[in-house]
Order: C-alpha cells, then sequence, then structure tokens
C-alpha cells in the first residue's frame, strides 16, 4: 500500500469541491475544501454569467480548522507577486502574471462569510483582474437610453447616493462605487448606499444597516426588489462627471481633459510599470470625453443637470 507523502507544506492537500464563477463577466475557477467558501463566493458572483471570453482566473482556498477570526491584513506587491497577510493561519498570495491565487484561513474566518469576502476571496480575484482585463476607477455608473455617465468622487462626495436616485427617475444602474474599465462593467445586483438614506428614500426603511468589515456602516439592497429599477452589467461611458456636494447655486462646469487623467491616476494604486502603463492608455481615452463638475446640495438639482448632459 502506497503510504502519503511527508506534506508539511499542505503541497497535495485535497480540494474536492470545485466551480465556476464569472464576476464582472470574467471566468473563474475555484477549488476548495469548505462549503462556506463555495457559499460565500456564489454570495459575490453567483448571479453572474459569462460575458467576456478570456484565460480563466484559477482561485484555491484551503481551509484549516486551526486559528482564529483573521485580523485586518496588510496587501502587499513586489514585482508580479501579490501577498495579504492576516496572521500564521490567514494568508494568501497571488501570481499577477500567471492568473492564479491560493489562501490559507482559519474555519473561523471561511464561516464570517463578509469577511471572508471583504479580506481575501474578492482582493484574490480582482487584484488578478485588473492585472490583465480590467482598470478599475472609484466610481458609481448609470446610463441613459445607453449613454454612460460615470459620477467620480471622494468617499462621501455622494456617488452611491446619486447613482440610487438616478435609477429611481428612469435611469439604469450599473454601479455604485466601483466601476471598471474598459467599457464601464459594474455590480449592478445591489447598491450600497448609506445609513441615513431612508431620510432620502422612503422606500428603504425596513433595510437593515449593517457595519462593513472596513468599519463603515452602510444600507445593502438587492436590486431586484424593485421591479421599476432597470440595471445593466455594463455600458459605453460617453460622459464623466465630478460631484461636488456643498451650499451654493447648482451648476455645471467643463473639467479639462488633463485635470480629468491627474484625477482618476491619482486614485489608482500601484500594480507596476506594465499595468500603469495600460491604465494610463485607457485613463488617457477617458480623458477626451466630456468632463463636468457638478456643484449641488440637493438631489433634485443634480438629477435635473444630469438629464440635461
Amino acid at each position: 500500500m502506497k503510504s502519503k507523502p511527508y506534506d508539511p507544506m499542505w503541497h497535495d492537500v485535497e480540494l474536492p469541491l470545485a466551480g465556476t464563477y464569472y464576476p464582472l463577466g470574467f471566468r473563474v475557477t475555484l477549488r476548495t475544501n469548505s462549503q462556506e467558501v463555495q457559499a460565500a463566493a456564489a454570495e459575490s458572483w453567483g448571479w453572474y454569467g459569462l460575458e467576456f471570453d478570456r484565460p480563466p482566473v484559477e482561485v484555491r482556498i484551503i481551509v484549516r480548522e486551526q486559528g482564529d477570526l483573521a485580523p485586518e491584513p496588510a496587501f502587499l506587491t513586489q514585482g508580479h507577486l501579490l501577498t495579504i497577510v492576516s496572521d500564521r493561519d490567514n494568508f494568501a498570495s497571488a501570481d499577477l502574471r500567471a492568473l492564479f491565487s491560493y489562501a490559507f484561513v482559519s474555519a473561523r474566518t471561511a464561516a464570517d462569510h463578509a469577511w471572508l469576502r471583504w479580506f481575501f476571496l474578492e482582493p484574490m480575484v480582482y487584484f488578478l483582474l485588473a492585472q490583465s482585463y480590467t482598470t478599475p476607477v472609484h466610481a458609481a455608473c448609470v446610463a441613459k437610453e445607453g449613454r454612460g455617465i460615470l459620477l467620480s468622487g471622494l468617499s462621501g462626495a455622494g456617488k452611491s447616493t446619486l447613482a440610487f436616485a438616478c435609477a429611481r427617475a428612469g435611469w439604469t444602474f450599473v454601479a455604485d462605487d466601483a466601476t471598471a474599465l474598459r467599457i464601464a462593467i459594474g455590480k449592478p445586483h445591489q447598491a450600497r448606499v448609506r445609513d441615513d438614506a431612508p431620510r432620502l428614500f422612503p422606500e428603504l426603511e425596513g433595510f437593515c444597516t449593517s457595519a462593513r468589515p472596513n468599519g463603515k456602516l452602510s444600507i445593502e439592497i438587492p436590486l431586484d426588489a424593485f421591479a421599476h429599477i432597470q440595471t445593466a452589467l455594463h455600458c459605453r461611458i460617453e460622459t464623466i462627471v465630478f460631484l461636488d456636494r456643498r451650499p451654493g447655486t447648482p451648476g455645471l462646469q467643463n473639467v479639462p481633459a488633463e485635470e480629468v487623467a491627474a484625477a482618476f491616476l491619482a486614485d489608482m494604486p500601484s500594480y507596476g510599470d506594465e499595468v500603469r502603463a495600460r491604465n494610463e492608455r485607457v485613463v488617457g481615452r477617458l480623458s477626451q470625453l466630456p468632463a463636468y463638475r457638478l456643484r449641488y446640495e440637493r438631489l433634485a438639482d443634480a438629477l435635473q443637470l444630469l438629464e440635461g448632459l
């Protein structure tokens, strides 16, 4: 009888559970030894279908009984390698060129789906997609009659709130906070708004406020609960709007191309020279589109100005 090889580094661990998911429309193959991991992946990406036929991202997540819930990790890169480190029982590594990543996590981390998704599962995949296929920007996205508008701004500028207000008013909802380019690809199954949103949108009364793993309070809204709201996975961007929410006379002001490019590039993490060059080309094309600074205080004023674009 053949004995098992000595395997102190868990290289030959059996991963009997396999599934294919399509985050942002790209193929990801996931192997694991935990049904908790599969359930978390389905929560993140179960509603997506294949949109872009590219070589798949491969992810392995090994769950071990030992260890506590992962502390908030550090994210570090050198060359084409990414490391996510919480502690000796919760860590991940990714080869960004090979489109391969793996993680070891404790059973307690795997059981907390929000924690697992936020700090391990989703970053492992989105880092790999951003290396080869997408350029992520910190912006919401809505569309009217097929014409996409990026709503850009710092945290607290009102991107998510304005995107949901647009959706209520008949616009198509694509993304509420982060959009992947080259065409705009979003996460239109769900909107996340601040915990005080029911003050603006009474129909959100009854939706629970929850604390994200980063500590921010928000309300997550499944958009299929609102039959009148239209959604789309992607659209073509035709206009860029930078949000400037403060008291004063509402209005639109043109933003020059060089300012558009600088704003987006300043908010992008570095993935190395090759990816940076590709992102600069994408942002360069983006900066040639009509761009405006939208000054507003009331949502009604912002909607009226957007309708006029």
